[in-house]
């Protein structure tokens, strides 16, 4: 049986401002590292409910800022334009991008 593998979003609240951490499941709880670039994947921060990429666009819209881990996650952002590709990094083969709403 197929499985389609999920995405997490954690919500912070920091007085008017909503950070959402975006990251793709088989990342969290792995590191990587390239040149001068580290890349740690906590449960701590970035573990918190499955949702639907439906619910990453939700979320996306009302944060102000978010921290986006991992192919689907970032293929979500940019094909809803919260990102441009120029802003994607890549760690050891891993993206990662931030988005910043001023």
């Amino acid at each position: 049986m197929y499985t389609k593998k999920k995405i997490y979003i954690k919500k912070y609240n920091s007085g008017l401002n909503v950070l959402v951490a975006v990251c793709d499941e088989e990342l969290v709880g792995k590191s990587f590292a390239e040149g001068e670039f580290t890349l740690t994947i906590t449960a701590s921060f970035y573990k918190g409910e499955a949702v639907t990429e439906e619910e990453v666009v939700d979320s996306l819209t009302h944060a102000d800022i978010a921290n986006l881990v991992g192919a689907r996650a970032i293929k979500c952002a940019l094909d809803n334009s919260f990102i441009e590709e120029t802003n994607v990094i890549f760690v050891d083969g891993v993206p990662h991008a931030q988005m910043v709403r001023m």
